[in-house]
């Protein structure tokens, strides 16, 4: 049995894509500030960076951050490593290492069998593995719909801390994974044709080019997932007071991508983003299909870095703020 369930078809939307759009999103938490805690918070709620931070010494902060989402490719195994990825990735994209992390699993017992849910969670222990860091237990939920992904902690220097807010006028901007998971795995979704090279982008840690970037002196980026190219990239834009340019040339994107938005496999996730950031965004004379793809909804895509590192690719540069927050030329 277990070698006939598709898992994307116990799911509404697919990984990143099933995200509360950003615009509700924002309007929800607006006014919500943090608890106080006895530990000095660095990174809270405030620009909606990826991960929390907070300052333990002059040397040592501790990252903390959860995701998990609904299946977002057919195979347990490498659903179980992209959502283990996706979550790793938002403490690496803080500049950070991650510690320890514990699974979230929601799993409709009576629809789907136990040995799926172990391959999930037995593909997101080969990657916590990969990564060096603990997955230690977690929690287990009976739900309607099957959901996975971790809470993890990890370290960073105070000093080394990656946040959206550190931009600066002149500096490059590099994409270090390229763009077009969203359709792909939109078309696996209505089609059952896996694209191997989504599953290997998806499942690439961004261990590397965080070192990288740290070691590059580069303190500002984000990491680039369901809010698609343009969300992000609006995100750091407005925290560092900046305009971000975009060269839509200059973009990569996976093999099959634009083939896969030509014919029309396009989420919904992909499409509230573009309508979010259309607002704010000078797009000059980039169609829609492009318009589309750079709001594609990624599911544990690559680091947006102001700033160059080794095997990412310059894909435009920040600019004194404009008249809009991003421009596509």
């Amino acid at each position: 049995m277990t070698d006939r369930v598709r898992l994307t078809e116990y799911a509404r939307g697919g990984g990143c894509a099933c995200k509360i759009p950003p615009g509700e999103l924002e309007a929800m938490v607006a006014g919500l500030g943090p608890a106080t805690g006895t530990a000095e918070l660095l990174v809270g709620l405030d620009h909606g960076d990826d991960a929390a931070v907070v300052r333990l010494d002059a040397r040592t902060g501790v990252v903390t951050t959860a995701d998990f989402f609904t299946p977002v490719v057919d195979d347990a195994y490498d659903w179980g490593r992209i959502a283990a990825a996706n979550a790793l990735s938002d403490v690496y994209a803080m500049g950070g290492t991650p510690l320890v992390a514990i699974n979230l699993l929601c799993w409709p017992r009576d629809t789907l069998p136990l040995e799926l849910a172990r391959e999930v969670l037995r593909g997101g222990q080969d990657v916590a593995r990969e990564a060096g860091c603990h997955l230690a237990g977690g929690h287990s939920v009976d739900d309607d719909g099957p959901k996975y992904g971790l809470a993890v902690t990890g370290l960073v220097r105070p000093d080394e801390l990656v946040t959206l807010d550190a931009g600066r006028a002149g500096l490059p901007l590099s994409l270090t994974k390229p763009l077009g998971v969203g359709v792909l795995n939109t078309r696996h979704k209505a089609t059952g044709e896996v694209s191997a090279e989504a599953v290997a982008s998806m499942t690439t840690l961004n261990r590397d080019a965080a070192r990288a970037a740290v070691a590059a002196g580069i303190r500002c980026g984000t990491d680039v997932t369901g809010f698609g190219l343009l969300g992000h990239a609006s995100k750091l834009a407005r925290a560092s007071g900046l305009t971000v340019a975009i060269d839509a040339a200059l973009v990569p994107y996976l093999p099959g991508a634009r083939q896969a938005a030509r014919d029309g496999h396009v989420s919904g996730g992909t499409r509230r983003n573009l309508d979010w950031v259309s607002p704010w965004t000078g797009f000059g004379s980039t169609g829609e299909a492009d318009r589309l793809l750079l709001a594609d909804a990624q599911t544990s895509g690559g680091l947006l870095l102001a700033g160059e590192v080794p095997g990412g690719t310059v894909i435009g540069e920040l600019l004194p703020r404009g008249e809009s927050m991003v421009v596509v030329r």
